[in-house]
């Protein structure tokens, strides 16, 4: 099953970015079995982190909320809110993503 999970990204999140990012990827590449796409979501003209979009295959929203729990991002307090949705897969065509 495939979950989407958003999250809201902290006032200081611009500031300690840098500082937790290499930990926040090694746990990316190490989730990489049922890491479908992550990325950070940012204001329209690109300046600003609003927060994090990711997408996980696991079978329960508990392992969902698991792997979220796990970041060092999350555990870091880097967002405010976080919210799971459990999603179908309809079109998906990673190539479209290509350059972006």
């Amino acid at each position: 099953m495939l979950w989407a999970i958003s999250r809201t990204a902290a006032p200081d999140f611009a500031e300690r970015r840098d500082q937790g990012l290499q930990p926040h990827m090694d746990y990316l590449r190490s989730q990489k079995n049922i890491l479908v796409l992550s990325g950070a979501t940012t204001s329209d003209d690109g300046k600003q982190y609003v927060g994090s979009l990711l997408i996980v295959n696991v079978k329960t929203r508990a392992e969902a909320q698991s792997f979220a729990d796990g970041d060092p991002f999350t555990q870091s307090g880097m967002f405010t809110g976080m919210t799971i949705t459990r999603m179908n897969k309809g079109q998906f065509n990673p190539q479209a993503a290509e350059g972006a």
